[in-house]
Order: structure tokens, then C-alpha cells, then sequence
């Protein structure tokens, strides 16, 4: 598979992309280095900023945004895109969810997941 993109193209970006995370990273050692205190607020939000990170990890395992409406199962035709899924792995996730949520075991939550998505798979 080739490119247009030339080898320095590419490492100029990775440069950059490396340069930006770093960037972000130390303005918040700067910055929380500089407060003495964090409020309160602050504090409140950044309890979320786990669940929201899994949520951003896990949700595109099972839905993507499709290009194409037509093709998609889902379609939301005011923004001309095209909700895409496959039925083994939302069912899968929904019941790892219902045991995430009852058991709060992970590994029981994981264990569940991988033998009902290997049902679901095996019966469709």
C-alpha cells in the first residue's frame, strides 16, 4: 500500500503529535503545581474523567457512524449519516453492562461478555 505522504511528512506529524501531548500533559503538572488548592468544582468533574475515558474506549467496539445511510442498519437521515452495528456485539456489551452493573466484578463482567458474545455468534 503506498501513500502521498513522504516519510518526512509523516514523521513531522508524529513530531507534532508527540510535542501536543506532551504540551498537555505538563500544563496540568504546571498548573496544579501552581494552585495550592483544587476546588471543589474541579475536583467534582475529574471524578468523571475515568468513566468517560472507558466510555470513549468501549462505545466504538460497538457502534461507528457510517458514511452511508443506506447500508447502514440505523439510519439518521437529517445528518446523512448511517448508525452502524453488529447485533452480536451490542448484545454482548448489553449483558456485560447488566453484569457490570450487578456484580461490579470485572473479571465476572469480562467472563460473561466473551461466553455471550460466543453464543449470540454461534446461534446467528
Amino acid at each position: 500500500m503506498s501513500t502521498s505522504y513522504t516519510a518526512g511528512e509523516i514523521w513531522l506529524v508524529v513530531l507534532a503529535a508527540g510535542l501536543g501531548t506532551f504540551a498537555l500533559r505538563l500544563s496540568f503538572v504546571l498548573l496544579f503545581g501552581r494552585v495550592d488548592e483544587v476546588p471543589d468544582r474541579v475536583v467534582g468533574l475529574l471524578r468523571f474523567v475515568p468513566a468517560a475515558v472507558l466510555a470513549a474506549l468501549v462505545a466504538p467496539a460497538f457502534l461507528a457512524l457510517s458514511a452511508d445511510p443506506a447500508s447502514a442498519p440505523v439510519a439518521v437521515s437529517r445528518l446523512g449519516l448511517g448508525l452502524d452495528f453488529e447485533t452480536p456485539k451490542l448484545v454482548a456489551g448489553a449483558v456485560a453492562a447488566l453484569v457490570a452493573w450487578r456484580t461490579e466484578n470485572v473479571l465476572a463482567t469480562i467472563g460473561v461478555g466473551m461466553v455471550a458474545l460466543w453464543v449470540v455468534q454461534a446461534l446467528g
